[in-house]
């Protein structure tokens, strides 16, 4: 199975378009505060609707919206503000965090090891011991496998690149997160660079349509 892809960090609409276009399967939204890719509601529901507006007829990626400390009443409305498809829950959040926002007709996917049968993906991502993403370092990749045995859906984020995309297709992950890397400065996304990397991996996504897999979930 070749893996979906998740740009995260978008912060400004251009760069939103390009990477729907090309055809990222989700665009992440980031609220948390401490970030420099954070974004408010508003912020992404404006970018949300050029997405929607550029594409037209077209399929449109998912939103995901990243939270770290956000208490679970409020994810659930940030996600109806802007609106949001898919909630990623980097913090030490409960099973009943996730239910009740899996009630709400969501997509959960949670950090390893908090992830789980609750949720609907378990996140496996770089850490530096103080961050829990967002730190551009690679995860532990060996994790993947543990988790596709266990029949859990596994996202994996850290460090993704052009220059490493196809060996992380080749763990198995069913989505691949992708951030830092398309960046000139932090927090500043590059159309450039995700031109490049998308030149790395076009060929897997060809190869996906061709087995009739499509580009949405």
């Amino acid at each position: 199975m070749t893996p979906k892809l998740k740009i995260c960090g978008v912060n400004d609409s251009f760069f939103a378009v390009e990477a729907a276009r090309l055809g990222a399967d989700f665009l992440g939204f980031i609220f948390a505060g401490a970030s420099p890719r954070s974004v408010t509601p508003e912020e992404a529901g404006a970018i949300r609707a050029h997405v929607l507006a550029a594409l037209g007829g077209e399929d449109r990626p998912l939103f995901a919206g990243v939270f770290t400390d956000t208490p679970v009443d409020e994810i659930a409305a940030i996600a109806a503000l802007v609106p949001l498809d898919t909630i990623q829950l980097h913090g030490d959040y409960g099973d009943e965090d996730a239910m009740m926002l899996k009630r709400l007709g969501l997509e959960v996917w949670r950090l390893h090891p908090f992830g789980g049968t609750v949720a609907d993906a378990v996140l496996v991502d770089g850490s530096d011991g103080v961050r829990r993403g967002g730190t551009g370092r690679l995860a532990d990749w060996p994790a993947v496998d543990g988790l596709k045995r266990r029949g859990l859906r596994v996202v994996l984020a850290g460090g993704l690149s052009a220059a490493n995309i196809e060996a992380a297709a080749a763990t198995g992950a069913d989505v691949l997160d992708v951030n830092s890397s398309l960046e000139t400065s932090s927090g500043v996304k590059s159309v450039r660079l995700l031109h490049d990397f998308f030149a790395r991996f076009a060929p897997l996504r060809r190869a996906r349509r061709c087995r009739g897999e499509g580009h949405m979930l």
